[in-house]
Parts: C-alpha cells; structure tokens; sequence
C-alpha cells in the first residue's frame, strides 16, 4: 500500500522533473504505480500535493531563519550557519530545485508565496550591509541553492559526489561570506 509520503516523494520527482505545469495526478500516480484515485484519496488537488512536497523544505528553511544573524557573528558562528543551509539545500534538492525553476509561473500558489516570504525575511534580517554585502550574500546563498538544484543536470561526467560538494560549498561559502577588510 502507498502511503502519503510516497505520493508525497512521488510527487516531487514529478514536479521537478516535468514541472509543475506540466505534472497531472494521473502522471503522478503513475510515477508511484497507484491509480489516480488512490492519489486523490491522500491529496485533494494537485495544489495540495505540491503544498506537502515542499512544506518540509519550507520549514527547515523558517527554522534557519533566526540563524541568518550568525552571518555577522564570528567566523565560526558564520560557518556553523553555512553548514546547516548547505545541509538543509542537500536535504531539501528537490524542493530547492522546484522553488528556484518554477517560483516565477507560481507566484499565486500560496505555498511558493510562504517560501517567498521566508527568503525576503533571511535576507531582511540581516543587519545593514553595503550594497557590495547584498550582493555577496545573495550571489553566495543563491548560487549555491542554484548549484544543487542542477546538479547533474549538466551531464558532467566527473561531477563531485555529494561529500565532496557539501565540503566545497561550505568553504567556498564561509569565503564569499567572511568580512572584508580595506586594504
């Protein structure tokens, strides 16, 4: 028997690998090899499942949310923080993928305007920052969620595995975001 998380995972691969738009019920039962109304028995619309598939992310990424004033904090207060949002992008992939391809075509999906907020807040609670600042932590935190969210997509044969990544991404990161100093 198919359980909701597994129409839940079921979904998710499918929203990520045909979009959204492009996804049905039918296409996600399939994917989970139940009938459609055993998808509809669990989840109501199609809404309802993208709404349980990238909830958990949303969550994890609300919860990270108080930790953005690390960023200003030592540099193992920032590293601490950059080793749970790289963390919770590995964890969360295909959410992140889903979020960052498709949030533009579903700004009226009230999950993706809730995920919308969370960012604008992370960014928000920051202290002041110069202009420079902005754009390092957003080119950092957004090429890195970008990064994972394609990975593999680019058939790149010597790809580094995911212990490899994550290390990267962190020191890579804790780089981008350490404090400047005038020279």
């Amino acid at each position: 028997m198919t359980t909701a998380s597994e129409l839940r995972d079921a979904a998710l691969e499918e929203f990520a690998s045909a979009g959204y738009l492009g996804t049905s019920i039918q296409a996600i039962a399939a994917r989970a090899s139940v009938s459609k109304a055993s998808v509809l028995y669990h989840y109501s619309s199609k809404e309802t499942l993208l709404d349980a598939a990238l909830s958990p992310a949303i969550d994890a990424i609300a919860a990270l949310l108080p930790r953005t004033v690390q960023l200003s904090g030592t540099d193992a207060d920032r590293h601490d923080f950059l080793v749970g949002f790289v963390d919770l992008l590995m964890q969360h992939r295909l959410a992140a993928q889903i979020f960052i391809t498709q949030s533009g075509a579903l700004v009226d999906v009230p999950v993706v305007a809730r995920a919308q907020q969370i960012i604008q807040q992370i960014a928000a609670a920051r202290p002041q920052q110069t202009v420079d600042d902005q754009v390092r932590f957003a080119v950092a935190l957004g090429g890195a969620a970008y990064l994972l969210a394609q990975a593999g997509a680019y058939g790149v044969e010597a790809a580094p595995d995911d212990v490899q990544l994550r290390d990267s991404l962190i020191r890579i990161l804790d780089e981008l975001l350490a404090p400047v100093t005038a020279s």
